[in-house]
């Protein structure tokens, strides 16, 4: 028997476009990725909208957009909020 089950948090790649979430923790070790986030304000308990992962990652903290490479997107996990 199958049971159904829902994806509560992720890794920001893993949305999907105009998806949101609340950033929740990183998983890097890189400490220039880590300060490169903090300093542009992904921080923990901020809203994210994912609005284009092709061809770049760009997404959205309330008024302003901002484009990532790969490698820190996947550092960002977030707790995906139903639209």
């Amino acid at each position: 028997m199958f049971t159904p089950f829902s994806i509560t948090g992720c890794s920001l790649e893993l949305l999907r476009k105009g998806e949101r979430g609340i950033v929740t923790f990183y998983k890097s070790k890189d400490e220039r990725i880590l300060n490169r986030l903090i300093s542009i304000g992904v921080t923990p308990g901020i809203t994210i909208t994912l609005e284009q992962n092709f061809p770049s990652f760009i997404f959205k903290i309330e008024n302003t957009s901002l484009a990532l490479d790969t490698e820190s997107i996947q550092a960002i996990y977030v707790r995906i909020i139903d639209n």
